[in-house]
């Protein structure tokens, strides 16, 4: 897709954030920009580009009116709200740096942020958020200063958010805003934190947008898209789906505050695009999978003839070849008689661009996806890339199983010990630090090592290995790579979760999680009776067990000697981020699940 038109005289893109909502609510005024649930939650409020611009002014007073000048940070713990999005927009247009933090972090994590970041203010969602906030107002070491509280009535002692929008905007104070140059910091980003204390990324405004324009060339999507919004703001990921790349199109953002009702909005928006973490990816998959077993013998065979035709057309696409004339016709043939009903069903029948990131897409989960003619653009980056940094794309080429090639504000190529490297206009400019100056990691050359280890084929793409520190040496010296295990491993639908472990040891071991919507649909429809689908009671069915070693022993075919797990144990319960063993990404903290399964794990090698 390609920018919204300009007017005479205006530079091609805007140079940062608050020029592009001046621009758009100026080109663009009625064209909807922003949508949230009704309070009954029966449909959607929306707010024009016009109303974007008025409302973020109104908001921006109300901030300077705290004391909230340019450079300042401002910290925001929201869920995907209304409040969240324009705020953010309201302190860029101020010229303060937005500073989102996951909902789900610790205590600590709250408190090593503020006093990184040295913020004097902070916005939060409702009365929880604000009592773990609240002890910092009386921490000498944290300059907090102040409480924003967003949930009408649970404001207690502090400011609610409503006071923010109490007066008038003074015209003088208009002509205030939007002075934030290219090189100002737009945001910080603070890393999830899987191996350690969470990193602030400052990104700049030409950084974003650099990144905003490359991802736009590699991608192919009518004018205006609808976006849903439900990963965290905090993860860089939304930060240019749902915020920063709307800018720069125009487009339309759903918000969707809580992450589990996104397959009822995606069944009502019907989006033309989708991005998926692979987790969501795989349970969607788990979902349509369960309908297409409750078909008819006759249909369900129907499907799945359908399904290869669409494989065999994919594959020719990623080849590069145009698909046989015949082949072509009956793709298009099946793909309305069959698949499209299919993915109506979930809400997926209109969507162009479908893509994924954060962590590696098990390739079986990308080819069921194939087979219902949805190429899932698998795309890799880091905060520190401010986000994509190569990805595959039906403009440019597609190898499922990759991540794709670089997109053009970047190069990558590969060091000696086969570490990724990548420098380019998207490349962050460092790490905050407390006393507010900005520690650069690039090297003399402006080369960021990003810790990936990988390899780029002949015709540019990227292939992923693993981590650099996750990376499993055996006590014989052998390299494995966790999440290549681990992705075979979950091949079986029974097996929802895995984690390999073996460092400094002979062999591997594993520690598995039930998936809690395929087991239960698994056991019924073999008659097991296993306490209504409880993961704990279906984990110690002896017909569940016998069906997750046959599970491992056919991972281990897959695998050679040296990756093969030798013993496992089959856990009673999902890892999740309220527990603490998943990024809110939903990424696996390997040393937070290591150490709270240390008994499993030693038992393991003890048998």
């Amino acid at each position: 897709m390609t920018p919204a038109p300009r007017t005479d005289g205006e530079p091609a893109t805007p140079s940062t954030l608050p020029l592009l909502v001046e621009h758009n609510a100026r080109t663009h005024p009625d064209l909807p920009a922003l949508s949230w649930r009704t309070p009954d939650g029966t449909g959607w409020t929306t707010l024009d580009w016009a109303g974007v611009r008025d409302h973020t002014a109104l908001l921006a007073a109300g901030y300077a009116a705290l004391g909230v000048g340019r450079g300042d940070h401002v910290l925001l713990m929201m869920a995907n709200r209304s409040e969240h999005w324009l705020s953010d927009l309201a302190l860029v247009r101020l010229g303060a740096v937005p500073v989102s933090v996951y909902g789900t972090s610790a205590p600590e994590q709250v408190r090593h942020i503020a006093r990184n970041c040295r913020a004097a203010l902070a916005v939060v969602e409702g009365a929880a958020q604000a009592g773990v906030w609240a002890p910092l107002l009386d921490d000498p070491d944290t300059p907090l200063a102040r409480l924003v509280v967003v949930e009408p009535g649970e404001e207690g002692p502090h400011l609610p958010y409503t006071a923010l929008t109490g007066e008038p905007v003074p015209e003088s104070f208009e002509k205030s805003l939007d002075t934030a140059g290219p090189d100002d910091p737009l945001t910080v980003v603070y890393t999830s934190g899987t191996t350690g204390e969470p990193k602030g990324v400052v990104l700049t405004h030409r950084q974003v947008l650099a990144n905003a324009v490359a991802l736009d060339a590699a991608v192919e999507l009518p004018p205006h898209v609808e976006h849903i919004c439900y990963l965290p703001f905090a993860h860089i990921a939304e930060r240019m789906l749902g915020i920063y790349l709307p800018c720069h199109r125009a487009s339309h953002v759903y918000l969707c505050a809580d992450p589990t009702a996104v397959a009822q909005a995606v069944r009502e928006v019907r989006p033309r695009q989708f991005f998926g973490v692979p987790r969501i990816w795989e349970k969607l998959a788990v979902a349509v999978r369960a309908g297409l077993d409750l078909l008819p013998e006759e249909q369900r065979q129907g499907v799945e003839r359908a399904m290869e035709v669409a494989r065999e057309h994919v594959g020719h696409r990623e080849r590069g070849e145009a698909p046989p004339a015949e082949l072509d016709a009956a793709y298009t043939q099946v793909r309305e008689k069959v698949l499209k009903p299919v993915l109506a069903a979930g809400g997926l029948d209109r969507v162009t661009w479908t893509a994924s990131a954060s962590a590696p897409m098990p390739l079986d989960v990308v080819r069921f996806w194939s087979g219902l003619g949805v190429v899932i653009m698998d795309a890799w980056g880091l905060t520190e890339t401010t986000g994509v940094a190569t990805t595959n794309s039906p403009r440019t080429g597609f190898r499922l199983g990759s991540v794709g090639r670089p997109v053009s504000s970047v190069e990558v190529r590969v060091a000696e010990d086969g570490e990724i490297l990548v420098r380019g206009a998207s490349v962050f400019s460092g790490y905050l630090q407390p006393d507010g100056s900005v520690r650069s990691v690039l090297d003399e050359d402006g080369w960021l090592a990003t810790g990936d280890i990988g390899r780029i084929d002949d015709d540019g793409f990227v292939w992923l290995t693993d981590r650099k520190k996750e990376m499993i040496i055996t006590s014989t010296g052998k390299n494995v790579s966790p999440a290549l295990v681990e992705n075979t491993l979950k091949e079986h639908p029974l097996i929802g979760q895995a984690l390999v472990h073996g460092d400094n040891r002979s062999y591997l071991v594993a520690l598995l999680v039930l998936d809690p919507e395929a087991a239960p649909s698994w056991a019924a429809a073999r008659g097991i009776d296993a306490g209504s689908g409880d993961l704990a009671a279906l984990a110690a069915h002896p017909a569940v067990r016998e069906e997750v070693d046959r599970a491992v022993a056919a991972a281990n075919t897959r695998l050679n000697r040296t990756e093969q797990v030798k013993r496992y144990r089959l856990l009673a319960r999902e890892w999740g981020p309220a527990t603490g063993e998943l990024t809110p990404s939903l990424k696996m903290r390997r040393r937070v699940i290591r150490d709270r399964h240390a008994a499993e794990l030693a038992d393991l090698y003890a048998e």
